[in-house]
């Protein structure tokens, strides 16, 4: 057994699909769990903490749309939707609520397996980022996680302690749109009951403060109907040193 093995449960309420997918993905070294509807979903992740979900977006009892929901309330795990929907709204949809990608029915096996691979890569790299100090926009822009720093242009920025963590939660993920409800949940810790339109307000002052123009923005860019994401360019070699 593979000591760097990780486990992937698949959720998916036809019971060929599941025995199929697991067989492939064991025979690429993961260990994998099967679960047939939403509620033994739920009791799985809850129990085994899994690598990665793979998700059914059509459930018996629970719609696979809730489930990621619930999960994306609890956790960063990355989830591959599985649909029979084809449509760009529903496409779309799954990835508005939190998944990190999405499969059509029918789907190849291998196809599937490469998506995993990828999909693990893209969450280790993105884990990785910055570990210390990065620098963006050839070093308009650096974040020193170390000591909590931001410069903008050679300037310390003074930024709240919620700027700086939708900052953060932005810049370690630059290839996912957030919605407000996940900045929100990360900025926040889960602890926010209130509005979610108030993470426009946190956004705008971020702006005012790390663009050079907050109306034409390079770093914090809105996605149109679905939320924000980070917009800069990681620097090759990093100018500012802790």
């Amino acid at each position: 057994m593979n000591k760097n093995e990780k486990t992937v449960l698949v959720v998916d309420d036809e019971e060929k699909i599941s025995e199929v997918v697991k067989a492939y993905l064991e025979h690429d070294g993961y260990l994998v769990v099967t679960a047939f509807n939403g509620k033994a979903a739920l009791d799985a992740y809850e129990i085994l903490n899994p690598s990665l979900i793979i998700l059914d977006l059509m459930l018996p009892d629970i719609s696979g749309t809730e489930i990621c929901k619930i999960l994306r309330e609890r956790s960063k795990v990355p989830i591959i939707m599985l649909t029979a929907r084809t449509g760009e709204e529903d496409i779309l949809n799954g990835l508005d609520i939190g998944a990190d990608d999405y499969v059509t029915k029918p789907f190849s096996p291998k196809q599937l397996v490469a998506r995993v691979k990828a999909l693990f890569r893209r969450s280790e790299a993105e884990n990785h980022r910055l570990s210390s100090v990065k620098s963006f926009n050839n070093g308009d822009l650096v974040i020193n996680t170390s000591n909590y720093e931001v410069i903008k242009n050679k300037s310390l920025i003074n930024l709240t302690p919620i700027e700086y963590k939708i900052l953060i939660t932005l810049a370690k993920r630059p290839f996912k749109v957030f919605t407000r409800d996940e900045l929100i949940y990360f900025a926040f810790e889960g602890k926010y009951e209130g509005y979610e339109r108030t993470i426009d307000s946190h956004i705008k002052n971020l702006r005012q403060k790390i663009e050079t123009n907050s109306k034409n923005p390079d770093y914090i860019l809105t996605i149109r109907g679905i939320g924000y994401k980070f917009g800069g360019i990681e620097s090759v070699e990093n100018i500012y040193e802790a």
